[in-house]
């Protein structure tokens, strides 16, 4: 039995593979652990994935022997993200709830339920590493370049990531599936979650309709030729190729067509061909007001790299701060596709230091200069 004057911690166990196998390792590690699962969404229907979710995270307890807590955060998740995710939506833009579900409710509610059960510690199964400050602590990538998750955790406050744990920091997702078959875990093979996670396996679109109006309108090429019509605005994301129904137009390429920009005024999507379009790429980014794991900006003018959209590959980059903490980066190359909603995230070599919201891009080639005024930042 583990003493009671050794370190305790609760570890949100989800029911996937990556919280059973970080939970096993601090067990193996010495702590009193214990397990926590939290429910973000109430909804009864075939896509919500909550029930088998619950009984995987039981299992992997008991499995464990450890204990299981549960919680009920759908109510703080609907004010704190899933309002916000919807203003975004409406507003044209494309919003990262995983961003926002980090900082208020994993390591904001859930954080706080933990202190409260009387634990030391918090821990997840994030593919990322924290460095413990005496004031806070560093956020520093994950070592599985493919996997490493800390552009979703760069708003969570560093006086909580120094009570925090990631188990699997230092491993890749082999590593792990690994050692969750050594230990004879019965989700060593369960297949990881993707997309939204209160969207589930449903069409996104018959999700969002149930919340959201988007009247229908049409697809311009850039000389103003309609090429196609769209279901709203919103259902689409710059950078898109999928789902635009474009088939062969006359007088153009047969090349494919992507989402280049957004007309709210006129309701009409822009597109062009070919992902090499000067359209997509952009020379530079503005951010709504940053946030930073260090509580301010290395320096009014900084260089650094930035990502901005996860799995991204750092592109150097330099950062100007404004008065109001918004953010001016300039890319050391262009840069595909970047998307209002987004988040753009610095580092500094595997530290990061914080990031912002995209408000707006600038492209290579603005394909609205000959026409109305177009907001390409949407």
């Amino acid at each position: 039995m583990k003493s009671p004057t050794q370190p305790k911690v609760l570890v949100g166990i989800s029911g996937g593979v990556d919280s059973a196998v970080a939970a096993a390792l601090l067990l193996d590690q010495g702590y009193r652990v214990e397990g926590l699962h939290m429910t973000n969404w109430d909804a009864d229907d075939d896509y919500c994935s909550a029930a088998a979710d619950l009984q995987e995270a039981r299992r992997a307890c008991s499995d464990l022997g450890i204990p299981l807590h549960t919680a009920n955060f759908a109510a703080e998740y609907r004010d704190k993200v899933f309002a916000d995710f919807l203003a975004e939506y409406a507003a044209g833009r494309t919003p990262n709830p995983d961003v926002a579900c980090n900082r208020y409710i994993k390591f904001g509610d859930c954080f706080a339920l933990a202190r409260r059960l009387g634990a030391d510690y918090f821990a997840t199964g994030h593919y990322a590493r924290v460095a413990p400050l005496p004031d806070g602590a560093r956020l520093l990538k994950g070592l599985d370049a493919g996997k490493d998750q800390s552009y979703f955790l760069h708003t969570v406050d560093a006086a909580v990531l120094r009570s925090v744990l990631f188990p699997l920091g230092a491993l890749t997702k082999t590593e792990v599936r690994r050692t969750a078959n050594d230990l004879g875990l019965p989700n060593h093979a369960r297949k990881d979650s993707t997309g939204i996670c209160f969207i589930g396996e449903r069409p996104f679109r018959e999700f969002l309709r149930q919340y959201l109006d988007a009247p229908e309108g049409v697809i311009e090429a850039p000389d103003g030729q309609v090429v196609g019509r769209h279901v709203g605005l919103m259902y689409y994301t710059l950078g898109q190729r999928q789902g635009l129904g474009i088939g062969g137009v006359h007088g153009y390429p047969d090349e494919p067509w992507y989402v280049a920009a957004k007309d709210p005024l006129r309701n009409v999507l822009r597109v062009v061909q070919g992902r090499d379009h000067p359209a997509l790429w952009y020379t530079a980014l503005e951010t709504e007001a940053a946030t930073w794991l260090q509580g301010r900006p290395p320096a009014v003018q900084f260089a650094c790299t930035v990502r901005t959209r996860y799995r991204q590959a750092d592109v150097a980059c330099t950062v100007e701060c404004d008065a109001a903490g918004a953010l001016h980066i300039a890319f050391a190359e262009p840069v595909w596709a970047v998307t209002p909603g987004q988040h753009a995230v610095l580092y500094n070599g595997d530290e990061c230091l914080g990031g912002g919201i995209i408000k707006a891009g600038t492209p290579v080639a603005d394909i609205s200069a000959d026409r109305a005024p177009l907001l390409n930042t949407a």
